[in-house]
């Protein structure tokens, strides 16, 4: 069973997604669900389909939360420490071509958002990334053709 790597924010994101879905949103559709059979036939009401569809992607969601979880392999980046990239460092790059300045943290794939600067560990990016240190060079193979990024920093916060 392969081991999925997420900062211990990360893991307390899906964990509290995982509580919500289990106590809020299955109860909320089983009661929608028993509420709409209450209404008759069952093959022509949309209520009763939606609902099922509903409950239908909440048992999914948890069971794939409850794997996630069971093979997290949660890494403390507090403790984590050094000059090369690896996952959880805050890695500062500028773009060779349009010398714009980039932050990014690198981080598990469920903790990714590009637009507060967390990128995947399994992004084109992180992985062009991960090993090197400052004043590297890495080439990353973009949509839109090959991008270079300078690393100027390399910072464990």
């Amino acid at each position: 069973m392969e081991k999925i790597p997420m900062t211990a924010e990360g893991h307390a994101a899906l964990d509290a997604e995982l509580k919500r879905l289990k106590t809020d949103e299955r109860p909320a559709v089983i009661g929608a669900i028993s509420e709409a059979r209450s209404h008759g036939d069952l093959s022509e009401n949309a209520e009763y389909h939606a609902a099922k569809e509903r409950q239908s992607y909440i048992e999914g969601r948890i069971a794939e939360l409850e794997d996630k979880l069971a093979r997290a392999q949660v890494i403390d980046v507090s403790k984590l420490s050094g000059t090369n990239v690896k996952f959880g460092a805050t890695v500062t790059v500028i773009d060779e071509d349009t010398d714009q300045k980039a932050v990014y943290k690198i981080v598990g794939e469920d903790e990714a958002d590009v637009k507060l600067g967390k990128i995947s560990i399994t992004s084109p990016i992180a992985r062009a990334m991960i090993g090197k240190e400052e004043g590297d060079v890495v080439e990353v193979a973009a949509p839109g053709g090959s991008k270079s990024y300078e690393i100027v920093a390399v910072n464990w916060a």
